[in-house]
């Protein structure tokens, strides 16, 4: 386990301390000592406000990525940039990012060490590198902190959404126009697996947007983008049940069919833009859709459409664009500062 000892020249607070001599915020020094990874004069201590004195020594036992030996990891994944501070990745469907006690299968934490990649680990022991994270049908870009100061300089871009994604999804029943779905969500009370709008007071606000990308000729299908405003859990399946409309092969908030022409939910992150942690650099990564949905958009629309959609209409550029006559824009902290390299 690797550590870090100080000791304390002037009273200050326990957080306050730390957070300076590590060079991160109060609030990431905060899990470190609720988890019990910081020691005083010997002691551990889960008070983050406690008073040190002159000449009290600090003991700063980081979380160690351990070796995972008991999972075999079956699946590869799609590297779209990589530095020393920094992995994008195009995320597989079927892979869960993080363990978890119901999780039986190896994760993309495990696929990552088994590669090998040092990674930050102010998030704890189950969730080594994991910034963000994506649902486990959910396919698309993520983006992976290699060192704490690049974890917490993205969690930051993630707070005042300065960092972000658009998803594309295929939904049974076309949108009556571009929209923005502004409900707050909580638990469904009669289903546990499942969110739900709701207007109780401890309900989450919520606010995602949905912009028309292309309908099939028969009207059956439509494919569109997503942009959330807020990051709650099954937010776009949530929204878009709340007005009647269901994702393709979405069986939790929708209904299992014969007429499914997939079997996993056609929901993918398809675009990330960031600021690089380190250089500053502004970035944008888009995911190749996977075989499977894009052998869905190739068997119905028309070539003539799938032609549209691969050398126009999904360019990152017109994905943006399709949400400019949506009042809400508020999707960077200033849009005046969106251009990319």
């Amino acid at each position: 386990m690797q550590t870090q000892t100080f000791t304390v020249e002037q009273s200050d607070r326990l957080d306050s301390f730390l957070s300076i001599k590590l060079e991160t915020s109060r609030n990431q020094i905060s899990q470190l000592i609720k988890k019990n990874c910081v020691t005083v004069n010997g002691k551990a201590t889960a008070k983050t406000g406690l008073k040190l004195k002159p000449e009290d020594t600090i003991v700063v036992n980081f979380p160690k990525v351990e070796e995972t030996a008991a999972l075999e990891v079956d699946f590869d994944v799609e590297v779209l940039f990589e530095d020393e501070h920094i992995l994008v990745i195009n995320k597989p469907t079927g892979v869960t990012v993080h363990p978890a006690p119901s999780v039986k299968e190896a994760t993309l934490v495990e696929w990552l060490k088994k590669r090998g990649i040092s990674l930050s680990t102010i998030s704890g022991e189950e969730r080594h590198g994991i910034v963000h994270r994506l649902d486990k049908g959910t396919s698309g870009a993520m983006v992976i902190a290699k060192t704490n100061e690049a974890h917490e300089k993205l969690a930051e871009q993630l707070v005042d959404r300065t960092m972000g994604r658009f998803y594309l999804a295929l939904i049974d029943q076309a949108l009556k126009d571009n929209t923005v779905i502004d409900k707050a969500i909580t638990r469904n009370q009669h289903n546990r697996l499942k969110m739900a709008t709701s207007t109780h007071d401890k309900a989450k606000e919520s606010k995602t947007a949905f912009a028309k990308v292309m309908m099939t000729a028969n009207e059956a299908h439509e494919l569109i983008a997503c942009k959330l405003f807020s990051g709650r859990t099954h937010q776009i399946r949530v929204h878009l049940e709340s007005i009647s409309r269901r994702i393709i092969g979405d069986h939790l908030y929708g209904f299992k069919s014969k007429k499914d022409i997939i079997e996993r939910i056609f929901l993918h992150a398809y675009i990330l833009y960031l600021t690089h942690p380190i250089n500053g650099e502004k970035m944008e990564f888009v995911a190749p859709l996977p075989q499977d949905l894009q052998k869905v958009i190739d068997e119905i629309f028309t070539k003539d459409e799938c032609d549209a959609l691969t050398n126009e209409l999904l360019q990152a550029n017109t994905i943006r664009a399709s949400f400019d006559d949506i009042d809400d824009w508020l999707f960077y902290s200033a849009k005046s500062d969106t251009t990319f390299g």
